[in-house]
């Protein structure tokens, strides 16, 4: 079933025990739920498959990620296709403040490469918490984590495959070395082949794990423009590498930019600087929100958030407060038209 479903299951069923030992006069209760649905989750051979997925979980140290888990990364639970289990090997820590992904063609040129790497140095010496996702493929993907790994970074490796297995085999050891300082995650058990339709589901988890998606090099076409768009509709901030216009692998990069659906990336400087990310020495005095009676009590926990911590970014905000991006966004309108709170570039918001 489908992500959104299975939610829906949760919701109304209360927690995993109850979808196999509550009535089924209760699941049919559930919207969209069929009958052959209901006899499909009853199966015995769905726990049979279970017992044996766990087996291979536990035989291989790998973490289970369930969507209420604290470890579960909580800017990806803000998305409504979001997945209800993942699974992880290495480092399950996906939370840290500042999380980015590179992507980009697997026919990276020299042009794309270099500034791959130097970019990540340059990013580590002023954040060296930061945190690398990428997809493990040939060309960008494989530099943007061998980058992370040199310059002592944590980096991530979304996969779409099951963990039984490491596609492309020839980045096997990157993926051993990268579960030291990072992890390998997938949202697929084990067996799962690497066929081309997961990669494209996978993307969505790239996107959405981060605060920005950098498209290093691209074609005309290809999962790193998917990425992207999947991060805009995310309302993540999207950049892109310029190239030349006759240079094949920088097309889709220069149509991003064309098209309005990524800024422009000229250096590391200009990143930070539209991520919000510069240390402000001068913090201007917030007004006193007391002196406003009129807030609705989600302004009021918005605005309290933001006088303890200004600015904040508009997907950690959701998270701390526990509200639907969606909604947040429209609470964050209503402040700024209240002329109390100010957009930043990068999603970041503070008082004023």
């Amino acid at each position: 079933m489908g992500v959104t479903l299975a939610r829906n299951l949760m919701e109304v069923m209360g927690d995993e025990e109850a979808v196999f030992k509550e009535s089924i006069s209760k699941l049919e209760t559930i919207p969209r739920i069929s009958k052959r649905l209901i006899t499909e989750i009853r199966n015995s051979e769905v726990l049979r498959k279970a017992e044996k997925e766990l087996e291979f979980v536990t035989k291989n140290n790998i973490h289970l990620l369930f969507f209420t888990d604290k470890n579960y990364p909580q800017r990806l639970n803000n998305c409504i296709d979001a997945p209800i289990l993942m699974y992880a090997k290495g480092n399950v820590e996906f939370n840290r403040n500042k999380v980015i992904n590179i992507i980009g063609t697997r026919n990276a040129t020299k042009y794309g490469l270099d500034f791959c790497r130097d970019f990540v140095k340059d990013i580590s010496q002023r954040f060296p918490d930061i945190q690398i996702i990428s997809g493990l493929a040939y060309g960008i993907d494989i530099c943007a984590h061998r980058a992370a790994l040199k310059n002592g970074l944590s980096t991530v490796a979304v996969l779409g495959h099951g963990l039984d297995r490491i596609y492309p085999y020839v980045h096997r050891q990157t993926a051993i070395e990268l579960t030291n300082n990072g992890a390998l995650l997938t949202e697929f058990p084990s067996e799962t082949n690497p066929d081309g339709h997961n990669f494209v589901r996978r993307n969505r988890i790239v996107a959405g794990m981060s605060d920005a998606t950098i498209v290093m090099e691209s074609g005309s076409k290809g999962g790193s423009l998917i990425t992207a768009d999947i991060a805009n509709s995310y309302f993540r901030e999207v950049f892109a590498l310029p190239g030349r216009i006759n240079d094949k692998m920088s097309y889709g990069c220069n149509q991003l930019i064309s098209g309005n659906k990524a800024l422009l990336l000229q250096s590391t400087e200009s990143f930070i600087s539209h991520m919000g990310w510069e240390v402000e020495e001068k913090k201007k005095i917030p007004k006193q929100i007391e002196l406003f009676n009129d807030l609705s009590t989600e302004e009021e926990k918005v605005c309290s958030s933001l006088k303890e911590k200004s600015p904040k970014q508009v997907n950690n905000l959701a998270i701390e407060l526990n509200v639907p991006l969606s909604e947040l966004l429209m609470t964050l309108l209503e402040l700024e038209m209240k002329n109390l709170v100010t957009a930043l570039p990068g999603g970041m918001y503070k008082l004023i």
